[in-house]
């Protein structure tokens, strides 16, 4: 899934190449991706993008007088460049094409959306605010008054699990699986520690690891074409997805933890005190 790093990398991506130029054709091919029917898909038609935002994991393409078209690639959905795109409509079937996007030039994007979980999301809005999952998204953790002491106050009555915590939407904007687990491996904290029970301390050493982590990542991603986002975020994470592979700090045996739909992955050493945390769904498999 895009996290915050990426959808920042997109949305420099497509500043530069989408402000200035018009929008003349949106094509609809999976009409699923569809959260909005008013205004429709083709008010954005003969109006020039203006600006690319992003809001947490969403992207959202402003245009001059016209409405905005908002966009969140959910786990299995891209955006896809195209120097010139094909010529005549694209087909309606069973391939991941879900949206094209053409510009005055023939240059444009498609988006496309793997498997069969469809959960790929396009809304057309005069006012981003009218997206209900942009409405209620958390601060974002790198915007400069995101400091120390307002970490403090999201998490001081937070009950849950310092790994939930993080992915919470509403509490943080921007953060997912994959770098929920590399901001708590940098920070050296079990992924199931309770929110609430962070010392000033740890929440110090917390809000380090996220900046650091986030900021890294965007750094690394920057200026890279889209389709070369996927490939670096794979390359720079050191736990998440690494399973059985060893630890680049410590050199420790990086374990998972499952769930019905996804799985963390941590270092025992480093972050648990060389203790295996319990993986219940494996517990149950081996009964």
């Amino acid at each position: 899934m895009p996290e915050l790093p990426e959808v920042e990398a997109l949305k420099d991506f497509l500043t530069e190449h989408l402000v200035g130029h018009e929008i003349v054709r949106v094509l609809p091919v999976a009409i699923s991706v569809l959260k909005t029917y008013d205004p429709p898909l083709a008010a954005l038609e003969g109006h020039e993008v203006t600006a690319v935002h992003r809001h947490g994991k969403f992207l959202d393409l402003g245009t001059a007088d016209g409405p905005h078209l908002i966009t969140h690639l959910a786990r299995a959905g891209w955006l896809h460049w195209k120097d010139r795109l094909p010529d005549g409509p694209p087909k309606p079937g069973k391939g991941p094409l879900a949206l094209r996007v053409a510009l005055e030039t023939g240059e444009g994007f498609d988006l496309t959306e793997a498997g069969t979980q469809k959960r790929l999301a396009v809304y057309v809005v005069q006012d981003p605010q009218e997206v209900p999952g942009i409405a209620r998204l958390g601060p974002d953790p790198l915007a400069d008054d995101f400091d120390e002491p307002r970490l403090a106050a999201l998490l001081k009555d937070e009950r849950r699990q310092i790994k939930g915590a993080l992915r919470d939407q509403s509490l943080i904007a921007g953060v997912g699986n994959a770098y929920s687990d590399e901001i708590l491996h940098a920070a050296k904290m079990s992924p199931f520690k309770l929110a609430a029970k962070l010392t000033p301390e740890e929440t110090s050493t917390l809000y380090e690891a996220l900046r650091t982590t986030l900021t890294e990542a965007v750094d690394r991603s920057r200026g890279l074409a889209a389709g070369r986002l996927k490939a670096e975020k794979k390359s720079g994470l050191r736990v998440h997805g690494r399973t059985g592979e060893p630890c680049p700090v410590c050199g420790d045996t990086i374990r998972e933890v499952s769930f019905s739909d996804s799985s963390l992955q941590y270092c025992p050493t480093c972050q648990t005190g060389g203790k295996p945390l319990a993986d219940r769904r494996l517990s149950r498999l081996l009964k």
